[in-house]
């Protein structure tokens, strides 16, 4: 151990994997349970009947939307290993029926796990909506994740 390493606080220490991956999926839930939040107070298309209830929503959309990314990656990785402009075609229209599709799942989930104690009204049955507040999530998300990257 060199002398600035002794030197050191504890909690300067490099975090773990797991404490990274803990730390995404907390702060991305954080950011999932505020943005839905903003738009149960300002809507009147989206509805949550308590802050407990966004809380477990969040929850449910956070690990919802990490499992769509994960099966959208695994059929892109697929398509593109196969060369041809079709499989890129094949790529691209999987990918986009993944990431579309799986709103539906999620209104679903969501309808399952709380009933009428959440709701996305409107166009579509709220599925225009519920894209709405997911894409916001997912901008949101980023934007945290690229302010964090230039403050190292």
């Amino acid at each position: 151990m060199s002398a600035s390493d002794q030197l050191m606080p504890a909690s300067a220490e490099a975090p773990s994997t797991a404490q990274r991956l803990f730390l995404r999926y907390f702060t991305g839930t954080l950011v999932d349970l505020v943005v839905l939040n903003l738009f149960v107070e300002f809507t009147d298309k989206v509805f949550v009947d308590s802050f407990s209830i966004s809380l477990l929503a969040a929850v449910l959309l956070q690990v919802l939307l990490k499992a769509t990314i994960w099966v959208e990656h695994k059929v892109g990785a697929y398509f593109k290993k196969k060369p041809g402009k079709f499989n890129t075609f094949l790529r691209f229209f999987f990918a986009w029926l993944v990431l579309f599709g799986s709103k539906f799942v999620i209104l679903e989930a969501l309808s399952q796990a709380f009933g009428e104690t959440v709701r996305f009204t409107g166009a579509w049955h709220g599925i225009i909506w519920l894209i709405v507040v997911v894409v916001v999530m997912l901008l949101v998300e980023e934007l945290i994740v690229r302010f964090y990257r230039k403050l190292a």
